[in-house]
């Protein structure tokens, strides 16, 4: 579990020292070996592995909603790490034209870089660097996929609230799936906690978006956008829009069980990556994302 929970040997001193137990990683391998428990938890990503995966998302939302709040992007002593540091293109705050969606933007702005803070802090100094992000052509590429736009057309998700509100929907349902799909790897119980709150709020988030757009009447754009999205991750059905049949409300994306949908970290990377295929790069992370889980699903 202690392997597992940490990115490198360094981090498992770390935590072993701190936890009081530091003789147990003189032994602690060759015991759960002799246990046949090492065989089994290395199969699966490391717990601090999962954490970068999120880390990456978070990066992406903060920037997102920080430049369309706040009018600026994360500070350069939230983006260090390992792997490729990348700069953001694109970004610039959101002239809203109603105060109560600004104050929505402001909100969730501040609780993205609050989950960058988190998981930078619980991760040391395994965390990752933010990757390269890309807010601008990669929502046009999204937007034509999904129908919105004609293919000579551009879209800009800061140009006004509605165009904000529909950049957000493609984030938040991914976030949500992201977080729940990534849960049942997670072994330490205190990581999922962890993940467990964040989840909570990024569905909160989703909620909000979802409600908003089907407010404004923009359940048939933000329909498109959620075809597009099941269209990339794979045959299953792990996606809905916010009306149903034209005009029920559908708030709450879930299945007959009314549970959330999952979706596993290769099939989150199908999406942002805007490709169906088995890539390592694309969409809003040009040069992919840093971190061991980095390559989409592909097809099946």
């Amino acid at each position: 579990m202690i392997n597992r929970s940490a990115e490198n040997e360094t981090d498992r001193r770390i935590f072993l020292k701190s936890a009081g137990v530091a003789g147990l990683g003189v032994v602690g391998g060759a015991a759960l070996t002799g246990t046949g428990i090492a065989p089994a938890l290395a199969a699966g990503p490391s717990d601090g592995a999962i954490l970068n995966f999120a880390l990456n998302l978070e990066y992406l939302e903060a920037e997102f909603y920080s430049h369309a709040a706040l009018g600026h992007g994360l500070d350069g002593a939230l983006t260090s790490g390992k792997g490729r540091h990348g700069g953001v293109v694109g970004g610039r705050k959101v002239n809203f034209s109603s105060p109560k969606i600004a104050k929505i933007a402001r909100e969730i702005a501040h609780d993205e870089v609050a989950h960058v803070k988190f998981l930078r802090s619980a991760l040391g100094g395994a965390k990752v660097a933010r990757p390269q992000i890309d807010l601008k052509h990669s929502f046009t590429a999204a937007a034509q996929a999904a129908g919105l736009i004609g293919k000579s057309e551009t879209f800009d998700p800061y140009a006004n609230e509605n165009n904000f509100l529909l950049a957000a929907f493609i984030f938040e349902d991914v976030g949500v799936t992201a977080y729940k799909g990534a849960a049942p790897l997670i072994d330490n119980k205190t990581y999922l906690e962890a993940a467990a709150g964040i989840l909570a709020v990024e569905a909160y988030h989703a909620g909000v978006v979802r409600t908003s757009l089907y407010d404004k009447d923009l359940g048939a754009a933000a329909n498109k956008i959620s075809k597009a999205r099941d269209s990339l991750d794979g045959h299953s059905n792990d996606d809905q829009g916010v009306v149903k049949k034209g005009m029920w409300a559908n708030l709450v994306p879930a299945d007959k069980n009314s549970i959330a949908y999952s979706r596993t970290p290769d099939r989150v990377l199908n999406v942002v990556y805007l490709n169906p295929k088995r890539v390592d790069k694309g969409g809003f992370y040009p040069r992919g994302v840093n971190g061991s889980i980095a390559v989409s699903g592909g097809s099946k």
